[in-house]
């Protein structure tokens, strides 16, 4: 699961280029600045660390998103899913929801999901 898991600066930084990529690396290095009190070095250490991993590009001196941050949860999600409950979607709501009871507005949110999902391969 490592190419997933963030630490917290690495998922700070990758907010922070989702929220504002495309964006030139030298205003990535001065938004670093002021939000994380970055030198540049750190900033390109970092920015390597997470295009070595697929999430972002450096283009020209132009830093682009190569997997949304929509689509980094969602694999995130799977690896995770696979890894503890060896991809059983059952088995990770039952052990959910022994410590946790699920509201009726959760209840109703995941039926609205199943049956949209019903819908699409019918």
């Amino acid at each position: 699961m490592e190419k997933y898991k963030l630490g917290e600066m690495e998922q700070k930084f990758a907010d922070l280029i989702w929220e504002n990529a495309p964006i030139p690396m030298r205003d990535l290095i001065i938004l670093c600045a002021q939000a994380f009190d970055w030198k540049r070095t750190t900033t390109y250490t970092m920015f390597k660390r997470l295009s070595s991993r697929g999430l972002f590009l450096n283009d020209n001196g132009s830093v682009k998103i190569t997997l949304s941050k929509e689509d980094f949860l969602t694999q995130k999600g799977e690896e995770f899913l696979e890894e503890t409950f060896n991809g059983s979607l059952p088995g990770f709501i039952t052990a959910f929801t022994r410590q946790r009871k699920l509201s009726d507005q959760e209840v109703d949110e995941i039926q609205r999901l199943i049956n949209a999902y019903k819908e699409e391969v019918t």
